[in-house]
């Protein structure tokens, strides 16, 4: 982080309010496939209460058209010319609390069952509906005469964004006092498309280059956001560190590297307002850091539910996740066999690879006793298997942030984690040092590692009680709420446009 950053973050005193824009392809509660949406639905809730003008941008989805929402038609248009024709998108308007929310409709680009593509794959359409979005965006802006201070544009679907106001509209009077911010969720996504579409994006030939856009003979789109955009931010501190190293640059390390002193880690905060077992509606019994008793009622209740033995001295370990090669469930699958010789439970919940899919049935169908395997997004049971499980297993590759392990925290399931990204950022190991530890880590991404650091766990909570209880405590009392977070982002915020301001 920036010696001016720092500085800005306690220079908060006549700070004046800024006009923020947050632009992106997801927000909760409105369309969601992953973690991007709960920061747009959070984020921009601590910016206003920090006293800033903050709204947000996503395209207008069937999801949302088929939820239970307020949504107003707007009476504003905006045509964008696209390979020889003329593409038209209409304006509605929603709110979340008081955050005002832009939705651009186009029934041909948006109205489909899903955000991104089907189970098959990414839809081919992908460059010209999330251009059409971004250069939608900019004409929306000057309809509404809103003339943002920010414009904070989030993963490779909003990366037009900072390209088109560097290279198209640099001189545009409208964006003169613009800056554009770009956040980087997973460099694992970058938005790769044949360099054929260019015209139909509305990218000039001039920009498909090594300097810019180009990217082993293809458009990269989260290339282009990270080399135009004022200043680059990533989900925590350290994966902002991970990301320039060849193993989890993703090719981009090189150009990262290019723009390291403008890269900024920032932790992603949970909503606690969403998160709180004192009052979470989906549990059989509420309870807090100062009366966690009442943890085991749900341990109990959820081990009923899904078909297990009640015990509440059988360890119980829980994982909420995508099915996904990131997410270790190679590691857990070749340990679930001396997890169940432990005499311990596993629940999990997730969705995603078929072949994970297969896998995970397998093997509940040869544990069936011990190990409950559910597919799918069930919110309710999401937040049962928080507030019931001993323990919470993320044993991922790599982890950008990382909710669920601060959710755990907050749960008061102890975490055991691989030391990577937003993970190591937030999960803190007695066997580091630390004064404060409030769960387990592990180093080499290794089935062995993985199942000395569960054996840990496992030995610690068949322990003293106290101590566990401790541990438990701990973690719910971790301070991972978005103030701090939002604080720095302000001070981003004000960094550069002081920046802009004198140039």
């Amino acid at each position: 982080m920036r010696p001016s950053l720092i500085l800005n973050l306690f220079a908060r005193k006549g700070l004046l309010s800024m006009k923020i824009l947050m632009i992106a392809s997801e927000v909760t509660p409105f369309a969601k496939t992953g973690g991007l949406a709960d920061v747009i639905g959070s984020l921009p809730k601590e910016l206003k209460r920090l006293g800033h003008d903050v709204r947000v941008i996503i395209p207008f989805y069937k999801e949302v058209e088929m939820g239970d929402y307020s949504i107003r038609k707007g009476r504003k248009s905006v045509e964008i010319a696209s390979d020889g024709g003329m593409e038209k998108g209409l304006l509605r308007q929603a709110s979340f609390g008081d955050i005002p929310v832009y939705l651009l409709e186009h029934k041909r680009y948006f109205y489909r069952d899903h955000l991104y593509g089907t189970p098959s794959g990414d839809y081919p359409d992908n460059a010209q509906r999330f251009a059409f979005f971004c250069r939608g965006v900019i004409e929306v802006l000057k309809k509404l005469d809103f003339r943002p201070d920010v414009l904070h544009c989030h993963d490779w679907q909003a990366a037009l964004i900072p390209i088109l106001l560097r290279y198209r509209f640099d001189r545009d009077p409208f964006f003169m006092k613009t800056i554009t911010i770009f956040t980087i969720h997973n460099l694992a996504y970058q938005g790769l498309f044949p360099v054929t579409l260019a015209s139909q994006m509305g990218i000039d030939p001039e920009w498909l280059t090594m300097e810019r856009l180009e990217f082993y003979g293809k458009i990269n789109l989260m290339k282009g956001g990270i080399v135009a955009a004022d200043a680059v931010t990533t989900v925590s501190p350290t994966y902002s560190r991970e990301i320039l190293t060849a193993e989890h640059g993703c090719g981009l390390e090189g150009v990262l590297e290019t723009r390291s002193t403008a890269l900024h880690g920032i932790l992603n905060g949970l909503d606690y307002s969403m998160w709180d077992p004192a009052e979470d509606r989906h549990l059989v019994k509420n309870y807090s850091a100062s009366a966690v008793t009442g943890k085991l009622a749900n341990k109990v209740t959820l081990q009923g539910e899904l078909g297990l033995e009640q015990s509440q001295a059988t360890p119980l370990i829980g994982m909420v996740t995508r099915l996904a090669s990131q997410k270790g469930l190679d590691l857990l699958l070749e340990i679930a066999p001396r997890l169940v010789e432990e005499n311990l439970q596993l629940v999990i919940l997730g969705s995603g690879d078929e072949l994970y899919v297969k896998k995970l049935s397998d093997l509940h169908a040869a544990f069936p006793r011990n190990i409950s395997v559910t597919f799918g997004f069930k919110a309710k049971l999401a937040h049962r298997i928080y507030a019931g499980s001993d323990i919470f297993l993320m044993p991922s590759h790599y982890e950008p942030c990382g909710l669920g392990q601060m959710i755990a925290l907050r749960y008061g399931s102890v975490p055991v984690v691989r030391k990577t990204g937003g993970l190591a950022d937030t999960v803190m190991d007695k066997r580091e040092g630390t004064r404060e530890p409030n769960g387990f880590t592990f180093d080499d991404y290794s089935s062995a590692e993985l199942l000395g650091a569960v054996m840990r766990a496992v030995e610690e909570y068949r322990g003293s009680k106290t101590e566990w209880r401790k541990l438990v405590r701990r973690g719910m009392n971790t301070d991972l709420s978005w103030q701090r977070s939002a604080e720095l982002y302000e001070a981003l915020y004000q960094t550069e446009l002081e920046r802009k301001r004198v140039a």
